[in-house]
């Protein structure tokens, strides 16, 4: 590889959390966060899309980036879902309300977030995060952006925790798509 292309993708990596970081300086009161604080709720959000991807440990995996208070909902045309709060009831959402991870809807779908925006807040960190889901209905090439999650961060001896995440589903879609068909 080149010297050329290996720095293009070095700046690529490491621009849009340079950016993000540049442009906040908190709300009136808000403790500032520091690099490693926007590398750690990055990297939250990252580990949350293998958790949905993989459904690891039968969800829980997934109920473990939630603080013990957490919880989890969606929004449809605006109104809010279920609320899924406590280890047990994340990690069924975790399972797409399903017995195990091998019969999740959106089996096969790859989740990839985009256009993180992390704004420092008094309790720690709100985000907004654009959800993009690859590999729709069985097609590795299709691609459907799915909305955005609305979310609230918090610092505990854990690491960055979600206190609570929202998706707001794209204007107009009443659902998101299926993943492969279970076997």
């Amino acid at each position: 590889m080149d010297m050329r292309r290996l720095l293009t993708i070095a700046l690529i990596s490491v621009l849009p959390m340079a950016v993000v970081h540049a442009g906040q300086t908190g709300a009136a009161g808000a403790p500032k966060l520091t690099t490693q604080d926007y590398i750690d709720i990055q990297q939250l959000n990252a580990r949350y899309a293998v958790a949905i991807d993989e459904c690891t440990n039968n969800g829980y995996d997934y109920a473990a980036l939630y603080a013990d208070d957490g919880w989890f909902s969606a929004s449809r045309d605006g109104k809010a879902g279920t609320k899924w709060q406590g280890r047990d009831r994340l990690a069924e959402a975790a399972r797409g309300s399903m017995k195990s991870c091998d019969e999740v809807p959106w089996k096969g779908i790859k989740h990839m977030y985009v256009n993180h925006v992390i704004v420092p807040s008094a309790d720690g960190a709100t985000g907004r995060i654009d959800l993009v889901g690859i590999g729709l209905d069985g097609d590795p090439h299709k691609v459907e952006h799915q909305g955005h999650y609305e979310d609230v961060y918090v610092k505990t001896a854990k690491g960055w925790l979600f206190k609570s995440r929202i998706h707001v589903l794209a204007p107009r879609q009443a659902a998101v798509s299926s993943g492969s068909k279970p076997r």
